[in-house]
């Protein structure tokens, strides 16, 4: 089934500042209290929306599936849909919050050996898609943001604002994404044509 799109998938610049700003501060109020849950979710939600990787191929992630070098930051994605491995370019920010969870991690006592898991459940094993999707609604609904939107919604977002960012450059988009067929990323041209936005803010006011 071919991917259908609207704006309405995307979130704005502005609600995504609210969402970051929201859990990156319940983790840090978590971490005076002794509680784990919040520094895992804001993790997990900095992943989301700053690489779009799939919630399967977040909850997949292994401690050495990030490489986190000064120069060249990316996370290898071994569990992509159709089996295909690919790696995913990151910035600054999200190499070096990912450098302190992996810190935090030692703290408490987690595993960051190569193998182990780097988003555990509470209970050590993987955490399921339900428990991302409910955890990416609990933080919506604290920034008040609509209801439509969902974890995945971050992988359409991330993919807006690279296309964005990349001066529309399609098949960046795809690489990052791990779309097969760059007919599939060019849902995103569509909806978010350059032409279009100029035309619209070209009308007589």
């Amino acid at each position: 089934m071919a991917l259908e799109l609207t704006q309405e998938d995307f979130m704005t610049p502005e609600q995504v500042r609210r969402l970051k700003a929201h859990a990156r501060r319940t983790a840090e109020e978590a971490r005076r209290t002794g509680r784990t849950g919040p520094e895992r979710d804001w993790a997990i939600l900095h992943v989301a929306l700053d690489a779009g990787l799939r919630v399967s191929e977040i909850t997949a992630l292994r401690v050495g599936d990030l490489l986190l070098d000064d120069g060249h930051a990316a996370l290898i994605v071994r569990s992509g849909k159709g089996g295909k491995e690919r790696g995913v370019d990151i910035g600054r920010a999200l190499r070096e919050h990912l450098t302190s969870y992996l810190q935090w991690k030692r703290e408490i006592g987690e595993s960051t050996e190569p193998d182990a898991i780097l988003f555990p459940s509470p209970r050590g094993g993987r955490l399921t898609r339900q428990a991302v999707y409910l955890m990416f609604k609990r933080l919506a609904r604290e920034v008040a943001l609509p209801e439509r939107f969902s974890i995945h919604s971050c992988r359409h977002t991330y993919a807006s604002m690279l296309y964005r960012a990349s001066k529309f450059n399609l098949r960046l988009v795809q690489r990052q994404l791990g779309h097969a067929s760059v007919r599939t990323t060019q849902v995103y041209a569509d909806v978010l044509s350059q032409d279009a936005w100029e035309a619209v803010n070209g009308l007589p006011q």
